[in-house]
């Protein structure tokens, strides 16, 4: 699997989807086939909104686990949300949990935190988890970033039908989601120290 660092937040892992291929082609491939009903409007192209969504969905757990499209442990959560005055448009919504010393104003230490979670870290990103129940309170703070998502990155489907053609276009459209998720890892890096 390719490496996370402080910049990349996502990551589409195109060795393991070629080596685990079920079909000899693409893992994802064989996943959006098994999900085809998620990639057309009655016998219709998607929009390219509807082709971000459910082409994300798919290349993610708990659809693909592991999936084609994986995101840094530290975070609790990055997918696509409908966006805007109409939700019209397309945001990545990413989910930061933040331990309390990230906090600017201290928190009563009686207070139990998120915990690390040592058996789920990945090039020194660890991921964070509820702590076990000792009966005590907990202030678990998590911060949601919206990134917004321009429309010339998303890509517009031409398939209806999976097939090497759609996965070469769901490929393209969750990677330009990636990207965009990762030309911005600094907004994260930012809240959880990371980029120190």
């Amino acid at each position: 699997m390719p490496d996370f660092t402080r910049s990349t937040l996502a990551i589409a892992d195109d060795v393991a989807d070629r080596r685990d291929a079920s079909d000899g082609h693409s893992r994802f491939g064989a996943y959006l086939a098994r999900n085809a009903r998620l990639l057309h409007d009655d016998g219709q192209p998607l929009s390219a909104r509807e082709f971000a969504f459910a082409a994300w969905q798919v290349a993610t757990a708990p659809v693909m686990s592991p999936g084609y499209i994986r995101h840094r442990p530290d975070l609790h959560n990055l997918t696509p949300v409908s966006h805007g005055e109409d939700m019209d448009r397309v945001a990545l919504r990413i989910d930061v949990p933040l331990r309390h010393h990230q906090l600017a104003t201290p928190v009563d230490h009686r207070l139990d935190d998120w915990q690390r979670d040592v058996w789920t870290t990945t090039d020194g990103f660890t991921a964070l988890a509820e702590p076990r129940h000792t009966g005590r309170t907990a202030l678990l703070t998590t911060a949601t970033l919206l990134l917004p998502v321009p429309n010339h990155i998303l890509v517009t489907p031409t398939a209806i039908e999976p097939g090497r053609k759609m996965t070469a276009q769901a490929k393209e459209a969750v990677a330009a989601l990636a990207a965009w998720a990762n030309k911005h890892a600094r907004l994260v890096n930012d809240l959880t120290g990371a980029g120190r």
